[in-house]
């Protein structure tokens, strides 16, 4: 019955792309859009259909819209139209994939489950040891996707020694932790990330200058309150049904590294370093990543061989490749623009008070943000045109940007909004409806913190 289902929504999702593709291509174009314009949307539109439905895998239907914007004339080569796939977040998460299969492969994620199990050695001790330890990482490892893909093995291997099923309450909570709290914790530092990194340089470029110690006195103590209410809700919302377990029924003991486990400890540990230093220095996080994947595959170390590659995601690389594609049409053929227009003439923020006002550019932020695969990609679009709105009613600019990061941080409502979600959600239990239910939590618990810090702690900070 259960295939018969999934059959049906298949070919529901595959009929309605071709009705929506072909609607594009028949109907006439609203006010200001262009047909170009139109047939950008239809495809973008007919992908996440069959993204959400997963009618077929999603390197499919991430090729097939990739041909599609060539095949309608939308772009004006195969290359143009396959341009997401040149992202550096594409090339990034490959060898953070290669990397962290590494560690599994080498059972360094063995040592540190049993190290996260600690003397308590119960499943919700082992959850708690989780969200602190990824707290610590998002210091010394920026990238909320590279925390993920590292710890996705230590959460098997810890399921796996209290002889949980994969759907069990453990895991749940686990990969909702690893997939929509972990991201949180990424805001604090102005190199802590992608989202960071954006909304940093446009402050500089719209606000003002912003030295590192500063966005860390405006941002830490927001960035870990709302860290910690996220976990708290995880726990609060999703509660382990059994009770503890004292002793796993599996547990590693062995003591000792050997010659594999070393090099890769050594090689991953420096990788690190290279991250922070790499942020003070601005060197690009890729390249500490594509040298300790090199490192790996020198002829006398062989640690990653050739048939690595089949075990990478795949299905997330291209996804992620053709939403930058389909992001970059919209925004050539004029649609993000119109969006963005429409939408200031629709609302009569003047007439607002400005309270009122901040709310509703935080929430159009959530709207646009819903429909791009990366955070950083929804501050580009968001915070200029919002800032812009923000001068001419007189708001602080500095903590409108704040804000702005701090919500659209916390917005996961589809797995492909954040890569850390997408990958929890390929490689966990969770399905949609969990991720969507978690979303609106943290949107509410991130909506609260961002009010709390412009009412109090911002203007404290500025006034010291």
């Amino acid at each position: 019955m259960t295939s018969n289902f999934l059959d049906r929504s298949s070919i529901f999702g595959l009929v309605g792309a071709v009705v929506i593709v072909s609607g594009g291509l028949i109907a006439t174009p609203p006010t200001g859009m262009t047909e170009t314009g139109l047939t950008a949307t239809a495809v973008f539109l007919a992908t996440l259909l069959l993204w959400l439905i997963r009618a077929v895998p999603y390197v499919i239907s991430s090729v097939t819209a990739v041909m599609l914007l060539y095949a309608l004339g939308v772009s004006n080569s195969v290359q143009d139209a396959a341009s997401g796939f040149s992202s550096s977040l594409v090339f990034f998460l490959l060898l953070l994939f290669l990397l962290g299969n590494t560690i599994s492969e080498v059972n360094l994620d063995t040592r540190l489950a049993d190290r996260l199990l600690g003397t308590k050695n119960s499943p919700t001790h082992a959850l708690q040891s989780l969200t602190a330890a990824l707290l610590s990482l998002a210091v010394f490892m920026p990238s909320a996707a590279a925390r993920t893909v590292t710890l996705i093995p230590v959460v098997r291997r810890l399921r796996t020694s209290f002889d949980l099923s994969f759907s069990s309450d453990f895991s749940q909570t686990a990969f909702l932790i690893l997939g929509q709290v972990n991201p949180l914790a990424s805001i604090g530092l102005m190199t802590g990330g992608g989202m960071a990194v954006v909304t940093a340089g446009l402050i500089h470029s719209l606000v003002g200058p912003l030295t590192w110690v500063e966005w860390a006195l405006y941002m830490v103590p927001p960035a870990v309150v709302l860290y910690l209410l996220g976990t708290v809700s995880v726990f609060a919302l999703y509660p382990l049904s059994y009770p503890d377990i004292q002793k796993p029924m599996t547990k590693d003991t062995a003591t000792g590294f050997n010659r594999d486990q070393q090099i890769v400890a050594t090689v991953m540990s420096g990788t690190v370093l290279a991250w922070i230093i790499g942020s003070f220095l601005g060197i690009p996080t890729i390249l500490p990543a594509a040298a300790a994947v090199l490192i790996l595959g020198l002829p006398k170390i062989r640690i990653i061989r050739a048939d690595a590659v089949e075990d990478v995601s795949w299905n997330v690389l291209f996804l992620i490749g053709a939403m930058f594609s389909l992001l970059e049409a919209l925004t050539n053929t004029g649609v993000v623009e119109l969006l963005i227009n429409q939408t200031l003439e629709t609302i009569p923020l003047h007439a607002l008070p400005t309270f009122a006002s901040i709310g509703i550019l935080l929430l159009v932020a959530v709207a646009i943000r819903t429909v791009f695969s990366t955070g950083s990609a929804a501050l580009l679009v968001v915070v200029p045109f919002a800032l812009r709105i923000g001068e001419q009613l007189g708001v602080n600019q500095l903590y409108l940007s704040f804000a702005l990061l701090i919500v659209i941080g916390g917005t996961t409502f589809l797995p492909f909004n954040t890569t850390s979600a997408l990958l929890a959600y390929e490689e966990g239990p969770l399905k949609q409806r969990e991720v969507a239910k978690f979303g609106v939590v943290t949107l509410l618990l991130s909506l609260g913190v961002s009010t709390t810090a412009w009412l109090f702690y911002w203007p404290f900070v500025s006034s010291v």
